[in-house]
């Protein structure tokens, strides 16, 4: 296995054998509890960097990264990492170290453009912690926040967005609302959230944010869709907005279909 190679300090600390040892030891357990299926992997681009840009479920307990990525090694190898890109709160605790040698790496441009350039594939949420915590009701939505970074990401470094959608995620526990209102109240925008989840679970029932509940078994299907070429697609200077529209109304459109094949919540 190779490590990547890149002048960018964040992404050489991706470590391939410390990768594979996590995920040869949690991923078997998270996809047997969530039965995950990932489809399409065939339309990862083969070679150069590409950004997956995917919608994020789950809460705290978000099983996306930990689905997609061994699937991905399973089926390509190491030879090529997955990077992560995380919100720098990730980065103050215990589990510094460890991320990054899985190849979570700092929300920023730079550091995106650097694994893009690597050859990688980046992987982005868009719509973050604000997605992840979207109430029940509205579980099969796409809503990037009004967050279109990625697009300009894309365009500067040169690289295909790889949209992929998952589902059932969100069934793992019951979110009432993401609490903007409450968070709002008790000024924590001064700490820079703007979101204080309410859901109810088990084994605690009601949380807000704390204490976490545990997922539920709920059933997760993660499908890649085709590669966008934004510059074939929309121009040499394309409109950033439209792009953004166009790439949530692909993701939408995949979201629903694979709603309307889902029977029950928590089984399928």
């Amino acid at each position: 296995m190779k490590a990547a190679t890149s002048n960018n300090s964040e992404v050489a600390k991706w470590d391939p054998g410390f990768t594979k040892q996590v995920i040869d030891t949690v991923a078997p357990t998270i996809k047997l509890w969530h039965r995950a299926e990932v489809r399409n992997l065939d339309k990862i681009p083969a070679a150069g960097g590409a950004l997956v840009v995917s919608n994020h479920s789950g809460g705290m307990f978000t099983p996306d990264v930990f689905i997609f990525s061994p699937a991905y090694y399973e089926a390509f190898g190491y030879d090529r990492p997955v990077y992560t890109l995380g919100h720098d709160g990730l980065f103050l605790g215990p589990l510094d170290g460890w991320l990054r040698r899985l190849g979570v790496i700092e929300a920023s441009r730079e550091n995106a453009a650097a694994a893009l350039h690597s050859g990688a594939l980046v992987l982005v949420f868009p719509g973050g912690d604000y997605d992840s915590y979207r109430p029940t009701l509205g579980a099969n939505t796409i809503d990037f926040n009004g967050r279109t970074g990625y697009v300009r990401t894309a365009i500067e470094a040169g690289v295909p967005i790889v949209p992929t959608v998952s589902i059932g995620a969100q069934e793992t526990q019951l979110f009432l609302t993401r609490g903007n209102w409450l968070a709002r109240r008790l000024g924590l925008s001064k700490a820079r959230m703007d979101i204080l989840p309410i859901s109810f679970g088990f084994p605690f029932g009601l949380s807000v944010l704390f204490p976490p509940n545990l997922p539920l078994p709920a059933k997760v299907v993660t499908e890649v869709l085709e590669p966008i070429d934004v510059i074939a697609e929309f121009g040499e200077d394309p409109d950033i907005a439209e792009v953004d529209a166009h790439v949530r109304a692909v993701m939408q459109e995949a979201l629903d279909r694979l709603a309307a094949q889902r029977r029950l919540p928590i089984l399928g």
